[in-house]
């Protein structure tokens, strides 16, 4: 059931750091500009793109026109409109700094990376904001670009800015960046270009603004970032070892242990994701009457399957160690754990060949949507024995070009195929169902895009919209027909508002429907997480461990290990109380969680959730 809103589950956790930027002041006599509050009205532009996109990169001549409009545009919108969204703001002045460093326009970037901290919004990336471009930035004033001196400078002034600053805050943030620079190959930087962008251009000649900030990304790596790879990895390497402190971990205290003796009944919860190796959880598994799991599957054709796990592919099917092998090398990576396992990962991304890129991806894409489910489940089923699990399987797409392309006929049966999977889970007596994942309407642009459908920007967003809202329609109304199930969904790993992006599900305001955060193991708030008006509880999605296909344990990261420790909870308030209802369940837990100082976390204590639900 991959549809044309739905790319991936909200998964594995951001590995390369993103920069993120503040929007202009408009002049104090300036009219008042259009307000804009959803992304999908963000003014879209066209750029003709001759040859090929890796070599217009490496040339300044080619690329400098290209860049020139690219300029224009963004400015034009930081300029013309009023943004409301933050993350946004931040985008469009990401693409400015990029280039003002790539033009060599050092105290432009000094300025708009000191404007980032005035629109960050986490602790930690208002301390970080615009760190690696800003060091640059003073070293090439100083010393010249590329010099061995102004080498020497970026690791110096690196150094110092970040022994500055408090290890506990900015700790996550580090040994991502660590991670994200160790992963730094010349080899998967072009072959995104030739895999993503060239056939967009071989077959329109042109890249709409979704995709060409792309080539600026990319020109400004090569250019500016790559030669500094071993100084990144070098001083954010130091400085975690410098700093060893352990974050305070908040999370056993608060855990709720449901007695034998308080149990009222079992519970049914369904896990509504990309499968579940139900041989990892014995008698928690709900069967039928001839001993199978009861599942309800649907393919990425949104057409009704069988199976509790995707079927992987033969060619590939030798090839699953490695993908697991793999996954727990990226989670090492992030944790900043010296493992072979991560050496191996290291190796094999930054030496990627270009022409290996498409393969290795996908593979990546496909081994990460097979163990999706599994690892959610897991968390969910934790220290529930009474709990009993129902499969609902969907098929997420793993492959760069989409396939299937969306089109009116695949998003309607999509569309019913909610109704489906929320009818079996009536009919099971489900009474909580996890859902990690999610996409939106700009999403849909982009895959349009790709497949060559629409011949303007126009096109493709009239059409995004049509089937965006013929799918969200269909998801909001099938759960709004199961008043009596409480759906929890993850927020999305994108750092902004999933409202104002429209995603969905956890856009959707519904009674029944609670969106969840994720902070780490000390109740900070992930650098990843999104955020916003319906985000109203969060859990642990920090580095969670759970069993992946086959048994293997790996820690993972991501609001798709936040939201099932909610689903946890709302089956151990069920068990030791039946007669709550979703509204019920949706009060006690927000109601017994602890709003932080800053207001922008509100931490789950399944604890106190569990004790007031045992109350009389």
């Amino acid at each position: 059931m991959t549809t044309t809103v739905r790319a991936r589950p909200l998964a594995l956790a951001v590995l390369l750091a993103v920069l993120t930027l503040a929007v202009a002041t408009p002049p104090a006599q300036a009219q008042a500009r259009p307000r804009i509050e959803k992304a999908a009205d963000l003014p879209r532009f066209s750029y003709k793109i001759d040859g090929k996109v890796d070599e217009i990169v490496r040339s300044a001549e080619r690329f400098a026109p290209l860049a020139a409009a690219i300029r224009r545009d963004v400015e034009s919108v930081v300029v013309n409109h009023e943004i409301s969204d933050k993350a946004t703001q931040r985008g469009l002045i990401t693409q400015l700094l990029l280039l003002d460093m790539i033009d060599g326009r050092y105290d432009a970037v000094l300025a708009r990376a000191e404007a980032l901290r005035a629109l960050e919004e986490k602790p930690a990336d208002k301390l970080l904001a615009g760190l690696r471009p800003r060091v640059m930035a003073q070293a090439a004033k100083a010393h010249g670009m590329g010099t061995e001196a102004y080498r020497r400078a970026v690791g110096e002034l690196l150094a110092k800015e970040l022994a500055s600053l408090p290890f506990d805050v900015i700790a996550n943030n580090v040994r991502e960046l660590k991670a994200g620079a160790e992963l730094l190959g010349e080899g998967r930087l072009i072959g995104g270009l030739r895999e993503v962008l060239q056939p967009i251009v071989d077959r329109s000649g042109v890249l709409s603004s979704d995709f060409a900030p792309q080539l600026v990304g990319t020109r400004y790596t090569l250019l500016l970032t790559l030669p500094l790879k071993q100084t990144f990895v070098e001083v954010f390497s130091s400085y975690l070892a410098a700093n060893t402190v352990v974050k305070p971990e908040i999370w056993t205290a608060r855990n709720a242990v449901v007695a034998p003796a308080d149990v009222r009944g079992e519970v049914r919860i369904a896990v509504w994701d990309s499968g579940v190796d139900t041989a990892l959880f014995g008698s928690q598994v709900l069967r039928d009457a001839k001993g199978k799991p009861l599942v309800v599957a649907f393919d990425r054709y949104s057409q009704r399957t069988t199976g509790e796990l995707m079927t992987i592919p033969k060619a590939l099917q030798g090839k699953l160690p490695q993908m697991v092998a793999r996954t727990k090398g990226f989670s090492d990576l992030q944790s900043n754990i010296d493992s072979k396992e991560a050496a191996e990962v290291k190796q094999f991304l930054s030496a990627l060949p270009p022409e290996q890129y498409k393969e290795a991806i996908e593979e990546i894409g496909l081994a990460g949507n097979y163990e999706h489910g599994t690892h959610v489940a897991g968390i969910a089923l934790e220290g529930a024995p009474f709990a009993r699990l129902v499969v609902a399987r969907i098929e997420f797409d793993h492959h760069l070009k989409p396939d299937p392309c969306p089109s009116l006929a695949l998003t309607r049966r999509s569309a019913a195929s909610y109704a489906v999977t929320v009818g079996y889970l009536r009919a099971q007596k489900v009474r909580v169902v996890n859902m990690s994942w999610g996409g939106d309407v700009s999403g849909v642009e982009a895959q349009l895009e790709q497949c060559g459908t629409g011949k303007t920007p126009e096109e493709r967003k009239k059409l995004a919209r049509q089937l965006f809202d013929i799918d969200r329609k269909a998801l909001t109304a099938a759960m709004a027909k199961a008043p009596e199930i409480l759906f929890v969904t993850a927020a999305g790993n994108s750092n902004d508002d999933p409202t104002f992006n429209e995603s969905i599900p956890s856009s959707i305001v519904l009674p029944n429907l609670l969106t969840v955060g994720a902070v780490d193991q000390a109740g900070d708030e992930a650098g990843f997480t999104s955020y916003g008006p319906t985000v109203k509880v969060h859990a642990n999605g920090y580095q969670v461990e759970s069993f992946l296909p086959g048994g293997t344990r790996v820690a993972l990261s991501g609001t798709s290990m936040a939201s099932p420790q909610v689903t946890n909870l709302a089956a151990k308030l069920l068990a030791v109380n039946p007669k709550l209802k979703p509204q019920d369940l949706i009060r006690l837990i927000v109601d017994t969680g602890e709003r932080s100082a800053d207001g922008r976390r509100h931490l789950m204590h399944p604890k106190k959730a569990l004790e007031r639900a045992k109350a009389p």
